[in-house]
């Protein structure tokens, strides 16, 4: 192994890594991922795992005896697959005399600044302390509308929350290919920059065997993650070794996401996947648009304000618009939507939304 690269990681295994052919767990490959983790722990480097493999371990063994709609059957496999799950991992982990805990979470865990405060400080405790967290989306209690795309959505919430060094995505293939990665003639992408969007006609929208998400999920999510200057992996999870080559800073095949180098104060993290949380819009003319991307930080004022949508409190998330309904970004409201309304292209005494409070996506 040459030298370490990274010195705190997050590492999202999907499901089609951790199940067999049968659709139940693939206890070799999940040991032999433990293996790696183990390893990278002795020489220093903590590993933040965010697991899927509940639902497709809690489908395998049990069907159940009366019909159920779609969104029960999820809770009740999530339910049974989750303590197999969690059994497996702490079992192999104990072998190594390692200690790791199970870290549940939910979207709306997130939607709260307090919340979302409260896991960092429970996740950091648990590396302080020499357990490996894994965390894992609570299916038992989400609903459809409030549930991450799947677990690489919320694999780049948590390395960007944890400060983490990479984050790295493994599935069941190399990483993004400039064609059908069954075709003889493609070729794996290695590296991508992270303002690239020239790929969409490449990544596949065929979602995974046993997963929610699919590439295009993991390609948005990467892209999104090394904007915020942290370098994303995709990798293929039945590689042996990856997770050590990648650490180690080896040749590992893979596709590597480029960051831009911009680190985001921790208000910034939090907001930039806020986007889902927030409560009303405001829509900004052109001169407003260029002021907030202009190379000097700007605040939003409401003389750039044309438009405010949407029932928001003072200190809610609010989305940012063009006038062709393009999202700019988001921010944290200094004004609630009723005042917001009535000063809607005034002077005003402090802006509609802080620079320090607001997050925007790539120049449009």
């Amino acid at each position: 192994m040459n030298s370490l690269k990274y010195k705190r990681v997050a590492v999202k295994i999907g499901s089609n890594v951790l199940a067999s052919g049968s659709g139940d767990l693939d206890n070799e490959r999940i040991a032999h991922l433990v293996g790696q983790v183990v390893a990278l722990k002795k020489l220093g480097v903590e590993v933040i795992l965010i697991s899927s493999g509940a639902v497709a371990s809690g489908k395998a063994v049990y069907n159940p005896e009366k019909k159920i709609d779609t969104v029960s059957a999820r809770q009740l496999w999530s339910a049974i697959g989750q303590v197999r799950l969690m059994n497996t991992y702490s079992a192999l982990f104990e072998t190594h005399n390692v200690v790791c805990a199970q870290v549940l979470t939910t979207k709306e865990n997130f939607s709260d600044r307090r919340h979302y405060l409260n896991m960092k400080n429970c996740i950091s405790t648990m590396l302080d302390n020499g357990v490996v967290p894994i965390v894992n989306e609570n299916d038992t209690i989400s609903v459809t509308e409030l549930m991450f795309t799947d677990n690489d959505e919320l694999s780049g919430l948590i390395s960007s929350m944890m400060d983490c060094e990479a984050l790295i995505i493994l599935s069941n293939v190399d990483g993004i290919y400039n064609g059908h990665p069954d075709d003889g003639h493609t070729e794996l992408i290695r590296e991508i920059a992270a303002s690239d969007n020239s790929l969409e006609d490449y990544i596949s929208s065929q979602k995974s065997g046993f997963g929610r998400g699919g590439m295009h999920t993991k390609y948005s999510v990467a892209r999104k993650i090394a904007l915020e200057g942290i370098p994303v992996y995709i990798a293929n999870g039945s590689r042996d070794h990856i997770l050590r080559n990648i650490v180690g800073g080896e040749d590992a095949v893979c596709t590597r996401f480029n960051p831009n180098g911009k680190k985001l104060t921790a208000s910034k993290k939090w907001l930039a996947h806020s986007d889902s949380f927030a409560k009303g819009a405001v829509v900004v003319n052109e001169g407003a648009r260029k002021a907030l991307f202009d190379f000097n930080a700007n605040s939003l004022l409401l003389i750039g304000v044309v438009e405010v949508s949407g029932f928001f409190e003072k200190g809610d998330v609010v989305q940012i618009l063009d006038q062709d309904g393009n999202q700019l970004g988001v921010g944290k409201s200094q004004y609630n939507s009723d005042d917001a309304k009535k000063l809607i292209g005034k002077k005003a005494r402090k802006p509609m939304i802080y620079y320090d409070y607001m997050y925007l996506e790539a120049n449009p």
